[in-house]
């Protein structure tokens, strides 16, 4: 094993590296932090409290991770951060762990993308395949799907959910739960059709898109209720699995009601 650490990183002797880490000049890493194999800090990274990072991450100057949550209601327990491999934090990067009066840890899953300046708090639970543009905020308790993209400064509201694929424009403020498959837009966000560019860069069938199409057109339309439509749409497009997962994400329950076009469009 070979375990590169720059002679001004302050590295706590109780950390715990895989092989062929490398640490570089002038950061700092605490004693209950783990690295996994390969994984590199560029250099001026910070890492504190239980925060584990999985294989081949790379961090970049001034991210920081696992200080403690900023949620007033924190009373200082064992909290923590977890993170799977080959996720890239770029500069100025910012993690925090969850919190001792809810989810105790703060999750990333694998190839993850944080351009500078992006921030996520408090027990946010973020999947797979994930990327979020420069200085994009993510706050408390916020659930990310997978192959979600967030735009350049864009906000999410805390204790929201964003579903699979979705793609949050450029300084969009996300107040309510974003449908899978959903593209949002605006100051405040409103719904604005299906993120067709990414379905397609990802491989989705020309089926696949046009029942998402037709669904997502039948569950906005004008006419009767949406909870009318959403019953519509069940027993039409039961053997169609994307929109049944649409509709599986707005029947759960949440703190949050459902992001929906604008009105006035």
């Amino acid at each position: 094993m070979t375990v590169t650490i720059h002679p001004t990183a302050l590295v706590d002797p109780a950390a715990k590296l895989g092989e062929d880490v490398t640490v570089g000049p002038f950061c700092t890493v605490g004693p209950d932090v783990q690295l996994g194999d390969r994984t590199s800090l560029i250099s001026h990274v910070t890492l504190a409290g239980q925060t584990t990072l999985g294989a081949d991450c790379v961090l970049y100057p001034q991210s920081s991770m696992g200080f403690p949550p900023q949620d007033f209601k924190h009373k200082g327990g064992q909290v923590g951060i977890e993170i799977g491999d080959r996720c890239i934090f770029r500069e100025m990067t910012n993690v925090h762990p969850g919190t001792d009066v809810g989810k105790p840890i703060t999750r990333i899953g694998n190839d993850c993308y944080l351009m500078v300046g992006a921030h996520i708090a408090h027990e946010c639970q973020v999947g797979n395949n994930v990327t979020l543009s420069n200085y994009a905020q993510v706050g408390g308790n916020v659930s990310i799907g997978d192959f979600v993209i967030l735009g350049g400064v864009a906000a999410v509201h805390q204790h929201t959910r964003i579903g699979n694929y979705a793609f949050i424009a450029g300084l969009a403020l996300v107040t309510q739960d974003v449908i899978p498959y959903g593209l949002v837009a605006g100051n405040a966000a409103h719904l604005n059709g299906l993120n067709i560019v990414g379905l397609k860069r990802r491989g989705f069938s020309r089926d696949q898109i046009f029942k998402l199409r037709a669904a997502y057109r039948q569950l906005f339309a004008d006419e009767g209720t949406l909870a009318e439509r959403m019953v519509d749409a069940e027993r039409i497009y039961g053997d169609a699995p994307l929109v049944m997962e649409i509709l599986r994400f707005m029947q759960h329950d949440s703190d949050r009601p459902i992001c929906l076009p604008d009105p006035r469009r």
